[in-house]
């Protein structure tokens, strides 16, 4: 028995200009929609109040009004359609405007057609309530909008506690994944930025689409450029190869960018423009290609600060600011310890292969005492170490490796105690050296209360990676490998 073809999706154009109209008109009947247009906001009331739809794409400026007003309109009558504004070149503001309103997307005029028939097929193909037409780019024939619910709610489960502040970042989390508007995700380092990152992107349209994580701190700033966005055979020295890039990797799902906030400038500029114009050049390339990528970012800095002192561009923050969500710490949660701390043991547990141990009332208690200021990664740290130290059934933690850096008490003193000799003490007649040997020895502390990890020693600092390698290479620090390494017999 044959079953009848899905009926095709239902697409509104809101356009003053009859040429444009038309040519969307065209451009949407030869994927296969159904569509319907209008040339003000008095059509296109008409059109919502008589019809249903699966999109509609509007306008900024029409002759009565402007394409907000009926965007407005729509979500205070909770209709189901997403809304696509087009808005003029260079009308970032506007843009970010509509996004923040509530749109699914936007689009810039004069509108790339490719990338108009991305954008209304990903409008489509996320809308649950209503027929589907075509797929959206990237997704798979066997995908289905029915299986993202279940990899959402994993997802958001992975995000441990039911604490008031984190039953707001889950709400937020469903709200903005329905739409294609840049988050970014601010918290302390080890809060799970990067587990609210993939949640977003799994609660959305775009969970079958894949999830590109990049670590902008890690990057060496000469390879920036083509990391981010490709590299065409020849155009630098060992590039034997074309190489995408994580914009093209990431087409049809999330670019997620880790702590963005270390990014230099000129690589703003550049990240700015592949995000506003939607298109990246691979190095060595003459052409551009469009890339169909939903950008997350995610920062431990304070931006707002970063761009009052020069060192993070106003219209970058802007344009990856349009929703923020702020990751609440360990301390000002801790009625989800004991939730944490079970779903820590249990894949500790099963990593190891070994069976949970039994976590006490007593060691609860100590860790609620705990001031755990590298929140989630410095309590999973603890439990690893406890986990791997134990003897018996019931879990010891020993708290002494782990002083907290955020404490006023912490191991690595202040600058100001620091580099200030004591009352009585001679006045060094080589300030330089003196700094020099100060900062050594600070660096020193913290790499070894890392275990010489860059990265952690990094964050317990307020450095980026790139600045903590450049200091220990100025200071000619060693890691105990290297300095066995400078020791053995040759």
């Amino acid at each position: 028995m044959s079953t009848a073809p899905a009926p095709a999706a239902r697409v509104l154009v809101v356009d003053d200009e009859p040429d444009l109209r038309t040519l969307y008109e065209l451009t949407l009947l030869r994927e296969g929609y159904h569509v319907d247009s209008a040339g003000s906001l008095a059509e296109a009331h008409q059109q919502l109040e008589s019809n249903r739809f699966d999109a509609v794409i509007t306008d900024m400026r029409l002759p009565d009004g402007l394409g907000l007003e009926l965007l407005n309109s729509m979500l205070k009558q909770q209709r189901g359609e997403r809304c696509i504004v087009m808005t003029a070149y260079g009308s970032a503001e506007n843009a970010v405007e509509a996004l923040k309103a509530g749109a699914f997307d936007y689009l810039t005029k004069p509108v790339d057609l490719r990338q108009f028939r991305a954008v209304v097929a990903s409008a489509v193909q996320g809308n649950t309530s209503a027929p589907r037409g075509r797929p959206a780019p990237g997704t798979g024939r066997n995908s289905t909008t029915g299986d993202r619910p279940a990899t959402g709610h994993a997802a958001l489960l992975r995000l441990v506690g039911e604490s008031q502040a984190m039953r707001m970042v889950k709400d937020r989390i469903a709200k903005v994944a329905r739409s294609m508007a840049p988050v970014l995700v601010r918290g302390e380092s080890g809060t799970g930025k990067e587990l609210v990152a993939r949640a977003i992107h799994a609660c959305s349209h775009r969970a079958d689409g894949p999830f590109v994580a990049v670590n902008c701190s890690a990057i060496p700033e000469s390879l920036l450029e083509a990391e981010f966005f490709g590299a065409r055979k020849g155009s630098y020295t060992g590039s034997n190869q074309d190489r995408e890039g994580y914009f093209q990797a990431a087409r049809g799902g999330t670019l997620f960018l880790d702590e963005i906030g270390d990014l230099p400038l000129a690589m703003q500029s550049k990240l700015l423009r592949a995000i506003q114009e939607r298109q990246v050049r691979s190095l060595g390339s003459t052409q551009e290609d469009a890339v169909d990528v939903r950008v997350v970012s995610a920062t431990h800095r304070d931006l707002a600060a970063d761009v009052a002192a020069g060192r993070f561009r106003q219209d970058l923050y802007y344009r990856l600011n349009v929703i923020e969500i702020l990751v609440p710490p360990l301390r000002e949660r801790r009625e989800d310890l004991t939730a944490l701390c079970e779903s820590l043991l249990a894949r500790i547990a099963q990593e190891s292969g070994m069976v949970a141990p039994v976590l006490s009332p007593g060691v609860l208690q100590q860790l609620c005492a705990h001031p755990l200021g590298g929140n989630v990664r410095e309590l999973e740290n603890l439990l690893h170490r406890a986990v791997a130290l134990s003897d018996g059934e019931e879990l010891q933690v020993d708290f002494a490796p782990t002083q907290s850096p955020a404490m006023p008490d912490a191991a690595v003193p202040s600058a100001a105690t620091a580099l200030v000799p004591p009352a009585g003490a001679t006045v060094p007649g080589d300030l330089q050296a003196y700094l020099d040997q100060q900062e050594r020895e600070i660096l020193v502390k913290a790499l070894r209360d890392s275990g010489f990890n860059r990265t952690a020693a990094a964050q317990r600092l307020g450095l980026s990676l790139r600045q903590i390698r450049y200091r220990i290479a100025r200071l000619a620090i060693a890691s105990p490998g290297e300095d066995e390494a400078k020791d053995a017999p040759t």
